[in-house]
């Protein structure tokens, strides 16, 4: 018996002993997982590839010498077909925001027709073999995501044929024309130093005169005001270099 009261005592005095000596004892705090911080900042090359169409209207100003005023609409057609090139940029990083300029340089074949309303059967067709952009870019980044407007100059190299079909044209103009270009994108850096990404862009080149008369030999000479605008998709990837991707705790 006394073997037990003295079992049960020793019990009582050890529970009143173990919490003080506990809360004596260092809590232990599990280590925070770093945060893996994308930054956006640096010089960066890359390429492109889509798609692209764009809408040309022609209107008769001047036929055989002779100006028409007001101009009479031919009709309008869209010219559309593949692209490829190349961008070559900077970003500037700071917070969230992300500021930046790019220069971008694409081969194309935008190509598309229709017969001129007013001097049928006869064929106005216009063809888009490349273009350029530079730009400025304003973009908001959620770590690796990147969100992002652009806007700036465009230039564009045209070619405008007239013909009649099943036969070569019998005179055509080449035209480097200026504009300008609004576009939005997006971006995931999905390695270090790689990203890839979605863009649209708008070229507005507005309306300009092509004189089909300037070519010697030019058969039916005539002045056409022409405007003209281009919309296009592109997937880009680019590389960077710049500053690394961190861990934040």
């Amino acid at each position: 018996m006394k073997t037990w009261t003295l079992a049960a005592v020793s019990l009582l005095a050890l529970g009143a002993v173990a919490p003080a000596g506990a809360a004596e004892l260092p809590l232990y705090k599990a280590p925070v997982a770093p945060v893996l911080a994308y930054d956006w900042s640096g010089v960066y090359v890359g390429i492109n590839g889509g798609g692209g169409w764009a809408h040309a209207c022609w209107a008769v100003t001047n036929s055989l010498g002779a100006a028409v005023d007001p101009p009479i609409g031919e009709g309008c057609h869209n010219a559309g077909g593949g692209t490829i090139g190349g961008q070559l940029g900077y970003r500037w990083q700071r917070g969230r925001w992300v500021l930046g300029v790019e220069g971008q340089g694409n081969w194309a074949d935008f190509k598309g027709s229709n017969v001129s309303v007013v001097l049928a059967p006869q064929t106005n067709q216009t063809k888009i073999d490349s273009f350029g952009l530079f730009t400025g870019q304003m973009g908001y980044a959620v770590n690796s995501l990147l969100l992002y407007g652009k806007a700036g100059a465009a230039v564009a190299h045209d070619k405008y044929d007239i013909f009649f079909p099943g036969l070569p044209a019998f005179n055509s103009v080449n035209q480097t024309r200026w504009g300008y270009s609004i576009g939005i994108g997006v971006e995931w850096g999905f390695a270090e130093n790689w990203s890839v990404g979605g863009e649209y862009n708008h070229v507005f080149l507005g309306h300009h005169n092509s004189d089909f008369a300037t070519l010697t030999g030019g058969f039916l000479p005539r002045t056409d005001r022409i405007g003209q605008d281009i919309d296009m998709g592109l997937i880009r990837i680019n590389y960077r270099w710049g500053n690394p991707v961190v861990a934040k705790y």
